[in-house]
Parts: C-alpha cells; structure tokens; sequence
C-alpha cells in the first residue's frame, strides 16, 4: 500500500512549471527524504502528496487507488510553523482532539502536559504548539507522515527528542515517512534513501 506519485507536474502560472514528469513512492514503514533547493517545489509536492491540492499533471495513489479526500485523511502533512496549522480560536485540548484523543502513551512520547490542554495557542512556544500538531496527526488511520520542514526553528535538544519519538512511533505502526529538510545530515541519519525534486533519486 504504497503512497506513489507518477508523472507529477504543477505550475501556478500557466507555462512556468515549479516540476514536470516527478515520480516519487515511500513503501510502507519507510523514510524517504525530500531535498532540493529553496523554490524548487518541495513544500508544493508534499502539499500535492497529502492531497491538499491536485497536480496539473499526473496522479497520486495510496495502495493503487487514486487519493481520495474523506473525513480523515491518510496522509497527514506536518508543516513548518505549527501556529499557520492551528485555529486561534481553539484551546489546545480542542486542537489536540480534533480528529481523536491521543493516548497518555502518545502525550508522554511528546512531553505534552495537562497544564497545556487549556491554554490558547498564543500562550505556548513554537516548540509546544508543533507537539500538539505532530500528535494530532498521529491518528490511528494515519498512514504516511509528511514532515515539511518540522523541527528547524526548534532548538537541537527539541529536535533530537521529537524526532527520536515519532520515528520509534512510525516504526512500531508502519507508518511511512517523507522528510522534507534542507538538513543533509538530518536526512543521511534517519532515511533509507533521498529524493531530490529536480534531479529524481
């Protein structure tokens, strides 16, 4: 049941293509890593992989079946800065439970506190508000995790203990991985391979 995307192009004027002819699959219990220089479309491939908008050319399939939108979706893109993903308005118990309510188990993986849950997002660090985005996407009908970006305004400590837990998580549930970052060595250290938007594998 892998996620594949064959042939994919997308422009957003007509005639200038961010890429043409991309064709990018992550298996299963997999990560991949998405590289590639700024403005080369790694944030707008992740955003056509996650189903969020559709390609001007090509498709997107999980497990042979082309990508449908229902109530959840398969493929949860987490994005660079948590406060853009997250209403305002809601406090973070509402954020936290949108799609379900995570397990103790998932909260401690996190270091989420309870004295967190009724706070407005306003009232916790870019670091605390991304916690909360990378549980609430850790559904159980989560599939595949695109990571855009996920750590880099966090600090190194921050870093290393987010993505400790949610590749133990991944692995214990299979869940496959994209790793967008700029970060080679992020990339060497926790991915079976890399993909290079402009230059294929």
């Amino acid at each position: 049941m892998s996620l594949s995307g064959e042939q994919l192009g997308f422009y957003y004027r007509k005639d200038c293509w961010i890429f043409k002819d991309v064709n990018i699959s992550v298996a299963p219990g997999e990560i991949l890593g998405l590289s590639g220089y700024s403005g080369c479309g790694k944030t707008t491939l992740s955003r056509i992989l996650a189903g969020y908008i559709s390609p001007r050319e090509g498709k997107v399939t999980v497990g042979d079946r082309p990508f449908q939108n229902g109530i959840f979706r398969p493929v949860q893109l987490i994005y660079q800065h948590p406060e853009k993903a997250i209403d305002p308005k809601w406090r973070m118990r509402e954020v936290l439970t949108e799609s379900y309510m995570p397990s103790q188990e998932i909260l401690d993986a996190f270091e989420i506190r309870d004295e967190w849950m009724n706070r407005w997002p306003i009232e916790l660090s870019g670091g605390e508000l991304q916690r909360f985005c990378i549980a609430r996407a850790l559904n159980p009908e989560t599939k595949y995790l695109i990571a855009d970006e996920m750590t880099t305004m966090l600090d190194a400590i921050t870093q290393a203990k987010i993505w400790h837990s949610l590749l133990k998580i991944c692995q214990d549930r299979k869940i496959g991985l994209i790793v967008v970052s700029h970060e080679k060595s992020l990339l060497h250290r926790i991915c079976d391979r890399t993909y290079k938007v402009g230059q294929g594998d």
